[in-house]
C-alpha cells in the first residue's frame, strides 16, 4: 500500500487558450505538512481547487488513499476524508461558535436525525468543546461568530474543518489578514495536529510556510518547479529566480529556516496565484 495519501499525476487545468495548471505530478505522504507556494499567477489556488474537487481537471488523475477520485464531486471527496478551510470565511456569523462546530459535525455520517438523541447530543457537545479547546476558543463557545476577531474566526474555521474528521485537511491562506501574534498562534495550532491528519496549505506568508511545512512545492507559471524540504527550497537558485521581481527573493537568502513570527518581522503577502 502506498505511503502517499494524495497523488497527482499529470494534473492540468485549462481555461480556453490559458493553461493555469500544467501537468503537475505530486505525492503527499501520510502525516506530512505540505505547502504550495509560488509567485503571483503560479496556479496555486487553481491546483488547490482541483484537489478538493471544487473545480474539475482538464486532464490527469487525482488519487486519494489509493482511490482515483478525479471524477468524484467535492461532496464525495469530503465524505472520503478531505476537508478544507476557504480563503474567504464560510462561517455562520449569526450562530454561536459552538453551533458552527456542531453543524459541521452533523453533516458527517452518523449526523442528522440520530444526532438529536440525548446521548448523541452530549457526545457531539463534548467533541465540540474538545475541538474548541484545541484551537483556543473554549471560552468563546457561547459567543456569536460575528463578535469574533479575524484571527479567532480563522481558528474557528480550523475547528469546523476538524469536526468533519478529515484525513486530509486543506487550508487556503489561513494566515491572510492575521497579525504576527495571531499567525504565531495559528502555526502552533497546526503543528499540534495529530499525524493522522495530513495537511496541505496554500499560503502567501512565507514566514508561516517555513515555520510549519515539512515539505514545500513551488509552482511557477502553472508548472511544478520544485518539491523538497524547506531548506532545499530556500537554497534553490531556480526558486529564487522565480521570485525575482516580486520583492520576496530576499527571504530565500536568509539563513534561518524558521523565521520568528512573534517578532513582527513577517513578510508582505504575495498575490493570489
Amino acid at each position: 500500500m502506498s505511503d502517499h495519501l494524495l497523488e497527482l499525476s499529470g494534473v492540468t487545468r485549462t481555461f480556453g487558450a490559458l493553461t493555469a495548471v500544467d501537468g503537475v505530478d505530486l505525492a503527499v505522504p501520510v502525516g506530512s505538512r505540505h505547502a504550495l507556494i509560488g509567485p503571483n499567477g503560479a496556479g496555486k489556488s487553481t491546483l488547490f481547487k482541483l484537489v478538493t474537487g471544487s473545480m474539475p481537471v482538464s486532464s490527469g488523475r487525482v488519487v486519494f488513499d489509493g482511490t482515483d477520485v478525479t471524477r468524484m464531486s467535492e461532496s464525495h471527496r469530503a465524505r472520503r476524508g478531505i476537508s478544507q478551510t476557504l480563503q474567504h470565511s464560510s462561517l455562520f456569523l449569526s450562530q454561536t461558535v459552538e453551533r458552527n462546530v456542531l453543524m459541521a459535525a452533523q453533516r458527517q455520517p452518523g449526523g442528522g436525525r440520530r444526532s438529536l438523541l440525548p446521548r448523541r447530543q452530549r457526545a457531539a457537545r463534548d467533541r465540540a468543546h474538545e475541538l474548541l479547546t484545541d484551537v483556543g476558543l473554549a471560552n468563546r463557545s457561547a459567543a456569536l461568530v460575528s463578535a469574533l476577531s479575524h484571527g479567532e474566526r480563522r481558528q474557528l474555521e480550523v475547528a469546523v474543518a476538524l469536526a468533519c474528521e478529515p484525513r486530509l485537511l486543506l487550508l487556503d491562506e489561513p494566515a491572510a489578514g492575521m497579525s504576527p501574534a495571531e499567525s504565531s498562534r495559528l502555526v502552533g495550532l497546526l503543528k499540534a495536529l495529530p499525524d493522522t491528519v495530513t495537511l496541505v496549505i496554500v499560503e502567501h506568508d512565507l514566514d508561516v510556510v517555513f515555520a510549519l511545512a515539512t515539505s514545500v512545492t513551488v509552482l511557477h507559471l502553472g508548472k511544478l518547479l520544485l518539491t523538497g524540504p524547506p531548506d532545499e527550497v530556500r537554497a534553490s537558485t531556480a526558486v529564487q529566480e522565480a521570485y525575482l521581481g516580486t520583492g520576496r527573493e530576499a527571504l530565500f537568502l536568509d539563513t534561518p529556516a524558521s523565521p520568528s513570527l512573534a517578532k513582527g518581522d513577517r513578510t508582505t503577502e504575495l498575490g493570489v496565484g
